[in-house]
């Protein structure tokens, strides 16, 4: 089931997922086969399939293999053989009518090949009629390259599916449909170092990355997905993450086909230390809609998929060439020292501009010390700023001075980064500057990057000296410099404190499920009471009040609460009370409380919305309004929302998201992505707010997520008063709407 989030879920997983919604009831042998999934039935560990015998097989059978020129078969044939006899696999031709291809004998069908194989590339229009003779044959893997699937709308997306259907009961994995021959080029084996491992759902797309071997940057492996109706990028993402030659994943996505399966495969990554850098297509609905065309594929909502990408570490770029030079950093750079980044030039303009874009770019650029400047100054005449950037005038790197500089800032413990834009050739002196900065970067341990500004690219010191260095990072744009840096000191941060969510994920129903479930309404929206209630029984606070019925019973619960009050409709349909002027604020006296209740039920008696009564609540005014809600995403399931509350949520938009399960550091660093994040922390002489309360909400709100992601469409809590520091979080109002 393209797109779905579940749509990989084992049968044990279903009805797993079914207990947790309180669809069944859990027995014996049910709690040992569910204890690799969470309370919403889905798995906590990924199955990584073994491709290694894909990658390299042993023997390769050629469905429709051709060897007469012109046919387009021909060509892939040569190819395929080609590329066999580099891996040393044994390539058996099939054709029903054919005795040999390229003077190599044909078997007339897979039934009667000669050994069992582990690969069959499928050169036939139709790839489902083989699908059973390979399940027969026991072949491990098959690719399809045949199109007219998925890509081109429904009744290819249900070719696809049958085509699925039969690879599930073949026992095969498959490769496609609508892929190519990528995975099968010709990978340079000159080249040493960390590799990156290549995914791509359009095969043209992974061409520029692709294209750094011609620079000295090493390819292990590259996966053109296709249509995925079997093997997805989760798939390759999870095996990639496990060779020791991958020192990154670069990754073209169009469309996710499992939410869950891409994030455990991203926590593999994570907990391996190995970085994914990723092209995600579908931040603009042009973009969505033209990926959806192409592989058939639901691109959810893109906020979401930034945010869940984001909780696992990837690396998101926009554009092909922040992929290419991203990943070749990141495979290549040994982890960093300090992340302190100096600018040295030899321009006084050309250093003040790149910091400025490094510093904009959220890059640390230290102030050097005092003592640190003197020395500079040594070699660089003392009217010139070595305060960082450090600006040498130009005459210092055409000699001995040029090494010095560069030996001296790379001592000092406070820098990481060096960073030395080079806007044109200017030799002999570019000359000497590089090949100073080649020889430093091989004796140390610190990241020195190059920006190469020619338009022509083709000088002796950018072709021969600097891209014949695996130790310094040349880049051609500043701006994808800043952002490979960023990239690569942010990686280390998140990899070095990362602690996978999926090991603390609750696998048991905690005692608030059973409360919640009597609650649940199906298809109906609860009223602000029943919310509450829920609410309530997940240990999450709301005022002191009271459900009446009767003016008299709303006087006595305004004693009993404690003015002054709010009134609010209470009723199963009422979505937004402030607009049709069902609440009350500020009452202090039992006559307004009379007039109150009243005024509440002919609004809405005149409005036709029905009411299960009027709320008397207490009134809770000092603090900071938030929202918290749970929302439902296509690929990824029930999703978590913080942000800036009130009745201005939807003007404002100023929220974060998160996949669940995250913990609380997640919890916080979702604050820390709000616009309006300084509220929290007390403005204008307001007190600090207590966010660890509020943090508190947000991790009892995922909990009920996950326990009730079934039953709950909606959720919102707003406003939630978040009260000074060490007070606690209120939540004024709740609407939930039931699945």
């Amino acid at each position: 089931m393209l797109g779905s989030t579940h749509g990989t879920l084992t049968t044990d997983s279903r009805r797993a997922r079914a207990i947790a919604c309180g669809e069944q009831r859990p027995g014996p042998a049910v709690h040992d086969r569910v204890a690799d999934l969470d309370v919403s039935g889905r798995p906590l560990h990924a199955d990584v399939p073994d491709l290694d015998r894909f990658f390299r097989p042993g023997s390769v059978a050629v469905v429709g293999a051709c060897d007469t020129e012109g046919r387009p078969g021909t060509g892939i044939t040569r190819q395929l053989l080609d590329w066999a006899g580099r891996v040393g696999a044994r390539v058996h031709p099939v054709h029903p009518t054919r005795p040999s291809v390229f003077g190599l004998p044909c078997a007339a069908s897979v039934a009667a090949l000669p050994e069992q194989v582990d690969l069959a590339v499928l050169l036939v229009a139709d790839p489902l009629p083989v699908i059973e003779e390979l399940g027969e044959a026991k072949v491990r893997f098959a690719v399809a390259f045949a199109a007219g699937f998925a890509e081109t709308g429904p009744a290819g997306a249900e070719a696809q599916e049958r085509l699925a259907e039969a690879v599930r009961r073949s026992g095969l994995r498959l490769l496609g449909p609508n892929t190519n021959l990528n995975a099968f080029e010709r990978f340079r084996e000159d080249l040493a170092g960390p590799a990156i491992a290549l995914i791509t759902q359009s095969g043209h797309q992974g061409r520029p990355v692709f294209a750094l071997q011609e620079l000295g940057i090493r390819l292990s492996h590259w996966a053109p997905t296709g249509n995925e109706a079997d093997l997805e990028t989760a798939d390759f993402l999870s095996w990639f993450a496990e060779q020791p030659e991958v020192g990154a994943i670069a990754a073209y996505v169009e469309g996710l086909k499992d939410g869950r399966a891409f994030l455990l495969a991203a926590d593999r990554a994570a907990r391996r230390k190995v970085p994914v850098v990723a092209v995600k297509v579908g931040r603009t609905e042009a973009g969505a809609r033209t990926a959806a065309s192409h592989t058939g594929k639901l691109t959810g909502a893109d906020d979401v998929v930034d945010a869940a990408m984001r909780q696992y570490g990837v690396i998101r770029v926009d554009a092909l060439d922040e992929l290419q030079d991203t990943a070749a950093l990141l495979a290549r750079a040994r982890p960093p020292l300090a992340d302190g980044v100096v600018v040295y030039s030899i321009s006084g303009g050309t250093g003040a501009h790149v910091a400025d874009l490094a510093t904009g770019a959220g890059l640390r650029l230290p102030g050097l010390s005092a003592d640190k400047q003197a020395e500079l100054h040594q070699w660089i005449p003392e009217y010139l700023s070595v305060a960082n950037p450090v600006d040498n005038g130009g005459h210092p790197v055409g000699d001995r001075r040029g090494r010095k500089i560069i030996d001296a800032i790379l001592a000092d413990p406070d820098v990481g980064v060096l960073l030395c834009p080079v806007t044109g050739p200017f030799p002999p002196l570019s000359d000497r500057l590089v090949r100073d900065l080649v020889e430093a970067a091989e004796e140390t341990d610190k990241l020195v990057c190059v920006v190469w500004g020619s338009p022509a690219g083709t000088e002796a010191a950018y072709r021969e000296v600097l891209l014949g260095s695996s130790r310094v990072a040349t880049f051609r744009t500043v701006g994808n410099c800043l952002t490979a840096v960023r990239a690569w000191l942010e990686h280390h941060r998140f990899v070095g404190d990362y602690r996978s969510p999926f090991d603390e994920a609750p696998r048991t129903l905690s005692p608030s499920f059973r409360k919640a479930e009597a609650l649940m309404q199906p298809g109906r929206q609860l009223s602000e009471h029943a919310a509450k209630q829920l609410l309530r029984a997940y240990g999450i606070r709301v005022p002191r009040e009271q459900l009446v019925t009767s003016a008299a019973a709303a006087v006595r619960a305004a004693g009993q609460v404690g003015y002054p009050v709010v009134m609010k409709a209470s009723g199963a349909q009422i979505a937004h009370k402030t607009e049709l002027g069902l609440v009350k604020i500020g009452l202090t006296s039992a006559s307004q409380v009379r007039d109150a209740y009243r005024e509440l039920t002919d609004i809405a008696r005149y409005e036709g919305v029905g009411l299960d009564g009027v709320l008397v609540c207490q009134m809770v005014e000092q603090g900071v309004e938030m929202v918290v809600g749970v929302g439902h995403d296509d690929l990824f399931g029930p999703t978590v929302t913080v942000g800036l509350g009130g009745v201005l949520v939807e003007v404002l938009r100023d929220v974060a998201v998160r996949v669940p399960p995250f913990g609380e550091d997640q919890a916080r660093a979702m604050l820390g992505e709000l616009r309006g994040r300084a509220l929290l922390d007390g403005v204008r002489g307001r007190p600090p707010a207590d966010v660890d309360a509020l943090v508190e909400v947000v991790l009892r709100v995922q909990r009920m997520s996950l326990e009730l992601g079934g039953r709950i469409a909606e959720l919102d809590i707003n406003p939630l008063m978040v009260l000074p520091r060490g007070q606690g979080a209120v939540a004024l109002d709740a609407l939930v709407v039931c699945r």
